[in-house]
């Protein structure tokens, strides 16, 4: 059990870490619309951007090799708790909702990674609602692995 927990614990910072860079990316590309056109920003932006990219990326890698030990190592640790009972649908709901989440920090990445190659980007409004989408999805995921509802 101990095991279980320190798996659980990481896979817990690792998620916290990656959804930090979800919440910011999008803030960042807000900051590169309404910067203007002022190259030292514009560059150091850019650099904040990649760099945040990546480590979204490095921790989103984490935490779902510890997602997938938690919800498989009972098969290969022994006494390992099992998430994977009957009326364990609420696990797929998270994962399907995850998988948006995960969407949406991609299409960031490429609005980022277009306006280093001189693309528009959408203008501030739409990148302030677009920020927003993940909080919501954010709260589904938070609420279906407490209430477990199905």
């Amino acid at each position: 059990m101990t095991l279980y927990l320190w798996i659980k614990t990481f896979h817990l910072l690792f998620v916290i870490a990656w959804m930090a860079s979800v919440f910011y990316l999008p803030r960042l590309l807000v900051n590169l619309a309404e910067g203007g056109d002022e190259p030292a920003v514009q560059a150091r932006l850019l650099l904040m951007g990649r760099r945040l990219y990546k480590f979204g990326h490095n921790m989103f890698g984490m935490a779902i090799v510890l997602g997938a030990l938690l919800w498989q190592g009972y098969r290969f640790l022994p006494d390992f708790p099992t998430m994977v009972v009957p009326g364990s649908g609420w696990l797929h709901a998270k994962l399907f909702a995850v998988a948006l989440i995960l969407a949406h920090f991609i299409v960031a990445g490429r609005w980022l990674k277009g306006v280093e190659k001189g693309r528009a980007l959408p203008s501030s409004r739409a990148l302030r609602l677009f920020n927003e989408l993940p909080v919501v999805v954010l709260v589904a995921v938070i609420w279906l692995v407490l209430a477990k509802p199905f």
